[in-house]
């Protein structure tokens, strides 16, 4: 628990000095879409081996201010083999939280702390859970109204059957700022 308290305050740390340096940089989008490819490497515990899951995300993130947004974050994923078994195992995420931002012409890091839950899926049976993104990204502004989202990595944590499993997710696409 100590890990994620530090982890959750370097993060929120991270986060201030992001806002503070981007609050000269004058007003930015206010709203933002991201949409493409997620991968998770997912760790599922119980004595059970981790496997690779491949799908998508979206994310629509409103900005009250050039350095601030308020995200929602939902994606679905697929892995169709484990330990060479074959499966039909299904991931939906739903997370919301805070996105600090600093914004320049030519690139857009952040970070983002988001919340929600999981559905997961397969071979007959289905679960729903507590899920939380810990991370950040960078995105290639290639206009005022498109960028190229190069990474976002997040630390995902879910929590089956009062168990926690540590996942990574890694994403890239596309985003459209309105």
């Amino acid at each position: 628990m100590k890990r994620w308290a530090l982890l959750l305050g370097i993060m929120l740390g991270v986060m201030l000095l992001f806002s503070s340096a981007a609050s000269a940089q004058g007003e930015g989008a206010k709203a933002e879409v991201f949409a493409g490819y997620s991968y998770i490497r997912a760790n599922p515990g119980f004595g059970e081996p981790s496997f690779n899951m491949n799908g998508g995300s979206a994310s629509v993130s409103f900005n009250p201010s050039s350095s601030f947004g308020i995200v929602a974050d939902f994606g679905g994923y697929h892995a169709g083999s484990i330990a060479g078994e074959p499966v039909d195992a299904n991931f939906y995420t739903y997370l919301f939280g805070p996105k600090l931002a600093y914004r320049n012409d030519r690139f857009t890091p952040f970070v983002q702390a988001l919340f929600g839950g999981i559905h997961a899926s397969g071979n007959g049976s289905s679960d729903n859970a507590f899920a939380m993104a810990l991370g950040g990204g960078l995105d290639v502004n290639v206009t005022d109204h498109f960028g190229i989202r190069l990474i976002q990595a997040e630390y995902l944590m879910t929590r089956f059957s009062s168990e926690t499993q540590n996942n990574a997710r890694i994403s890239a696409g596309v985003v459209f700022r309105f």
